[in-house]
């Protein structure tokens, strides 16, 4: 099993490790549970704009096909490798089946930096991306979605390429694709709105007005920035810190998300931007607000920032944001109320399972009603958590992990090995 190496997969495997232990799996069920059922590695060739061929590696790991197909983004980053790719495909395993959605775990996508990608370079690789992954995927065995670094452009020229190659149109075999090409209203947005609504509830667990409760945002992409404009929007909360992979920015009296918004959609990064006032970025996610919001990549809260956080509520809107050793000491705290990442950002596969069971059936809905089924489904999900949590006398993410690996091995028992 030496493929799966790197922290982001220590990191997954040491979670599964200590949820393995809580409810009692043996440890010859184990290898079988984490370990994906396949790996895929291709080599990608592109013309670049200036005449070179250039190659770039491309993963996808489809982590169970138990309980239906898999489903999970498709990331575009430089650093990108097969052990982080495992462990997103992991950790959609367990997200999925928490929110009870007939799916495994499954992540993709290419190594490469889209910034410094022309719009022509960067159709090229999305397109010989899929094509590497026809053998592999379908509406019923694997279905993508987007990721950091991707979005509604790529996942149609990902179905229009999927599609050429079946002879006719094929809607369904990816999630977050543009609307006109039978994409589903709300999906854009549904990560963020789901962080929005859940950090909304925890408020209200906590005692906590969010009329006017503080938040920082970590991350401003489409989680991001959604998150903060939701939070604002809808909960009357008052963003006062947020930051992109160039800049960050700190206001106790409060960042104009409108403003900040706008900026970053129009130039793609927060740098430059002039109405706040800049901070280490380090130094941001230790300020004090109610809420801080990690919505960018892996392993930001970290054993050694962990007791340093002022917030009271951390809402993970990115994949694995807070490592096991942040995870003892906010344990042991015991101050900082977790919304767990597999229940935190689930509304994006949510909204992409609404979108996948509309283009099988050619019937959709409104945007109001994906909204409503997206609200009370993560209801459902947080209620059970909660629970679960209080009647084992565990964390947020112990309860959480454990309701959806129980549903997954629940799945492989009862369909037994074959052959």
């Amino acid at each position: 099993m030496s493929v799966y190496t790197g922290p982001v997969f220590d990191m997954a495997a040491t979670q599964f490790a200590a949820i393995a232990d809580h409810i009692g799996i043996p440890q010859d069920e184990r290898a079988r549970l984490l370990y994906p059922k396949r790996a895929l590695a291709v080599s990608i060739p592109v013309h670049m704009d200036d005449g070179r061929t250039e190659v770039f590696p491309g993963y996808r790991v489809q982590h169970h096909l138990t309980l239906g197909p898999t489903k999970g983004g498709t990331r575009f980053a430089p650093s990108l490798d097969v052990g982080e790719t495992a462990a997103l495909a992991i950790w959609m395993s367990w997200k999925c089946a928490l929110a009870g959605l007939p799916y495994g775990g499954a992540k993709g996508g290419v190594a490469c930096d889209p910034g410094a990608l022309s719009r022509r370079e960067l159709e090229a690789i999305s397109r010989r991306y899929m094509q590497e992954m026809i053998p592999f995927v379908s509406p019923h065995t694997d279905v993508m979605a987007p990721d950091m670094g991707t979005n509604e452009q790529v996942m149609g020229w990902f179905m229009d390429t999927y599609s050429m190659h079946q002879g006719h149109s094929v809607n369904e075999i990816v999630t977050g694709k543009p609307v006109a090409l039978g994409g589903t209203e709300g999906r854009r947005e549904a990560t963020g709105r789901g962080v929005a609504h859940l950090v909304g509830r925890a408020c209200e667990r906590l005692a906590i007005k969010a009329s006017g409760a503080t938040a920082i945002v970590q991350g401003f992409g489409n989680v991001g920035s959604v998150t903060a404009q939701c939070l604002v929007a809808e909960h009357g909360v008052k963003i006062v810190g947020v930051s992109d992979h160039t800049a960050a920015f700190f206001d106790p009296h409060g960042i104009d998300v409108t403003r900040v918004s706008a900026y970053a959609a129009k130039n793609r990064v927060l740098a430059g931007y002039t109405e706040a006032a800049r901070i280490d970025p380090a130094e941001l996610l230790m300020q004090k607000a109610d809420i801080l919001a990690p919505c960018a990549v892996e392993r930001v809260i970290t054993g050694a920032n962990a007791g340093h956080l002022q917030c009271a509520i951390l809402a993970e809107g990115a994949n694995g944001p807070t490592t096991p050793e942040a995870d003892a000491i906010l344990a042991q705290r015991g101050d900082v109320f977790v919304i767990p990442d597999i229940l935190c950002n689930a509304g994006g596969v949510i909204v992409s399972y609404f979108e996948w069971v509309q283009g099988l059936q050619r019937l959709f809905w409104s945007e109001s009603e994906v909204n409503e089924k997206l609200r009370r489904l993560l209801d459902s999900i947080f209620a059970q958590v909660i629970t679960r949590a209080t009647k084992d006398r565990i964390s947020m993410r112990m309860a959480a992990l454990a309701i959806g690996v129980e549903r997954v091995r629940g799945g492989k028992q009862l369909r037994g090995l074959f052959p």
